[in-house]
């Protein structure tokens, strides 16, 4: 669980931003899912770098290169646990001007594996204004126990509530009684392909995933339910690249290691292998308006005449 005292420190930041002048809460989160997502890189690489160090054979999968870039420097300072002893300038140049350029293309092409993460990092950008609000992000962030999934899955879901709180975003987000009186009703199974066409911030997904823990920990024992669990079962959607990161981070932070969380209008034609592939819909509806009514899935409009996207 949340201490105050974590709570307290997340209130000072989003604090921080809006009188930085990031007053979109969505943006907001956006730059602590990068930030959050640099220090698991670091944490990724040094488990494998202590593996590499205990088998005596070199590292498997280098996520930082070794050596120094193009301009002598070294790329070690890329790291979270170098760049956050910095002085709170240097450490802004290092994230704006080397940290934010790497996620954005040497990353990508070398853990090019299919990764949902590696996927949404295609157009990182940074855009905390200060010094003094990155080193204060950076110092939270540093403090909370990565290792614990429970504290590390409950800090961003009260950072997604202030999403939810700020209004106009609202539509993102479905209570948490709402989701777990679904899967009690649903009841998923270890067996089960689940799929959210309008995943926002991969809420139900995280529930899922959480239900699934708590109703059947032996997943976790065999190893054919746990590749199931981490790769296949969870399939989510969205045509905002900003939730989709958002959402990948979610499940990141909940335990679920590679979800399907893709680029997709659910409503428009051409989607047809996607029938009859998901044992488990779970959804809350988007009431964001309209949409482009002649590119809308034929079999849709068959059923309904509309261009809603609640009824669709």
């Amino acid at each position: 669980m949340l201490t105050g005292e974590i709570r307290s420190q997340v209130d000072t930041i989003w604090n921080a931003f809006w009188t930085g002048g990031i007053s979109n809460p969505l943006e907001v989160i956006e730059q602590i899912t990068y930030l959050l997502f640099l220090r698991r890189l670091d944490d990724l690489h040094t488990l494998d770098e202590n593996k590499a160090n205990r088998t005596q054979k070199p590292i498997e999968r280098r996520i930082f290169p070794a050596g120094n870039d193009e301009k002598d420097r070294p790329y070690e300072q890329l790291r979270w646990s170098r760049f956050k002893h910095l002085e709170a300038r240097e450490m802004f140049d290092v994230v704006n001007d080397r940290v934010f350029p790497f996620l954005r293309t040497e990353f990508i092409s070398g853990y090019g594996d299919g990764s949902t993460y590696a996927h949404h990092m295609k157009d990182a950008r940074f855009t905390i204004p200060t010094p003094a609000l990155l080193a204060k992000v950076v110092d939270l962030l540093d403090k909370v126990p990565m290792d614990d999934r429970d504290t590390k899955g409950d800090l961003y879901e009260y950072m997604l509530g202030k999403i939810a709180s700020a209004g106009q975003n609202g539509q993102f987000r479905t209570p948490r009684h709402i989701i777990k009186l679904m899967l009690e009703l649903t009841a998923p199974t270890p067996k089960d392909i689940i799929c959210d066409p309008a995943s926002g911030t991969c809420g139900f997904l995280v529930e899922a995933g959480e239900y699934l823990r708590s109703h059947y920990p032996e997943i976790f024992r065999d190893a054919g339910l746990k590749a199931h669990f981490h790769q296949e079962m969870f399939h989510g959607f969205d045509f905002d690249n900003t939730m989709l990161r958002i959402g990948s981070m979610n499940m990141l932070l909940h335990g679920v290691e590679n979800p399907d969380v893709m680029y997709r209008d659910s409503l428009a034609q051409g989607h047809a292998g996607e029938e009859e592939k998901y044992s488990l819909v779970l959804a809350n509806p988007p009431f964001a308006g309209s949409l482009d009514y002649d590119n809308t899935a034929k079999d849709l409009l068959q059923i309904v005449k509309t261009k809603k996207t609640e009824l669709l």
